[in-house]
């Protein structure tokens, strides 16, 4: 069995979730909106309930798909520790735009 970690890594699956981010859909919604056949997106959905990132809830004829937020706090959580060496990139890269617009505005300047 493979991890949440190993789930996420694929793009299609991804973009499932980016899907149900947005409200429960249906394997027919899915197959649709990503342009994939029935037994494909079956599959990712069948790898995602496994990991836990996704649940099924059966309604009459139709089975709704829905993410599961628990399992992206964890892996947010574990993230959490490297978000620091972004926020330091970008702080850095933004005193780097602070001094070019500066140096620009006196190069500029006719003092």
């Amino acid at each position: 069995m493979i991890t949440a970690y190993e789930a996420l890594a694929e793009p299609t699956r991804r973009r499932i979730l980016d899907l149900l981010l947005e409200h429960p859909r249906t394997v027919n919604e899915l197959t649709e909106l990503l342009g994939m056949s029935q037994p494909g997106i079956s599959k990712h959905l069948r790898v995602l309930r496994e990991v836990g990132l996704v649940q099924a809830r059966q309604d009459a004829q139709r089975r709704w798909y829905e993410l599961r937020p628990e399992p992206l706090a964890e892996i947010d959580a574990w993230l959490g520790g490297y978000r620091h060496l972004w926020e330091q990139r970008f702080n850095r890269l933004e005193q780097y735009l602070n001094d070019l617009q500066e140096k620009e505005q006196t190069d500029h300047d006719p003092d």
